[in-house]
């Protein structure tokens, strides 16, 4: 079981590094498209390597399999993607994680608004905590860099928002497709869309970047985006979702940590308190059962 607890949590710590390697070639001038692209397309091998791998001897797509595919792409890994990148220009990677680690709260009310389901004066109540959270290093934060981070913060709750949708809408597919399939699938389809995107906006002299941001993008596509899926799939498979999501609680304070240490942000008590608050609500939202 042990092997399987160290899968989980060095997954969720490695997802967590993705924003400390956005923040530092952002230093270079970069911007989120461009930086954006050559994650993709330095993960574009690995995710095709996953999705021919999970896919050998299975049944070839169905017209309808290949929409879901294309639309779960779309939201859950470009869209996502992409404004998680813009609004890391704006915002700490502290609060860009606390936001994102919001995701399980925003499927509550996506669900409540889609389909009607009753949220439980329980969940309400830790749903309540974990914004307070947010809203606390949010304001702390905003008294110093005023409207950038109410950008950026928009632009990362967009962000949550997109990958809660992918959340919503693919358990079907998970059931017909297999885990492994369906994410190699869906983030080859994110490559294509990030590549593609900056074909169309961007002039290809814009891809002569800093030495540093190549190597930047290389280890966030390897380390930060392709591993840490295979580390937490692992994980799941020897643990349950169930133990495994809660090693998610440990990437906003891994990324607090890092954040601290490898950009200089701030670590005081409103950050603390604020990420206490987050992980608390979460944690207390996801593991309560749904009052009628």
């Amino acid at each position: 079981m042990w092997p399987g607890f160290a899968m989980a949590a060095l997954g969720a710590i490695a997802f967590s590094g993705k924003a400390i390697i956005v923040k530092l070639a952002y230093r270079y001038g970069v911007d989120a498209v461009t930086l954006l692209m050559f994650r993709m397309l330095f993960a574009l091998p690995l995710f095709v390597a996953m999705a021919w791998w999970a896919g050998r001897g299975q049944a070839p797509l169905t017209r309808r399999q290949w929409l879901a595919v294309l639309g779960l792409g779309f939201s859950g890994y470009y869209m996502a993607s992409f404004l998680d990148f813009w609004g890391l220009q704006y915002i700490t990677a502290s609060l860009e994680r606390l936001i994102l680690y919001l995701n399980p709260t925003v499927v509550l009310l996506l669900a409540w608004l889609v389909y009607g389901r009753r949220i439980g004066r329980v969940q309400a109540l830790a749903m309540l905590v974990s914004y307070s959270g947010v809203l606390l290093v949010f304001g702390h934060e905003v008294s110093f860099e005023g409207a950038a981070t109410a950008i950026g913060a928009l632009l990362v709750l967009g962000s949550a928002v997109s990958y809660a949708v992918y959340l919503m809408f693919s358990g079907e597919f998970v059931k017909q497709l297999g885990s492994l399939r369906l994410v190699g699938l869906a983030t080859t389809v994110a490559c294509a869309f990030c590549i593609g995107q900056f074909v169309l906006l961007r002039p290809m002299s814009a891809a002569l970047v800093a030495p540093e941001v190549i190597t930047l993008s290389l280890f966030n596509a390897v380390f930060c985006t392709a591993v840490p899926v295979l580390l937490v799939m692992m994980g799941i498979e020897r643990i349950g979702a169930g133990l495994a999501s809660q090693f998610g609680m440990i990437g906003p304070m891994s990324t607090l940590i890092m954040g601290s240490l490898i950009l200089d942000e701030p670590f005081n008590a409103w950050i603390v308190a604020g990420t206490a608050l987050v992980l608390m609500g979460v944690f207390w939202a996801s593991r309560v059962k749904r009052v009628e």
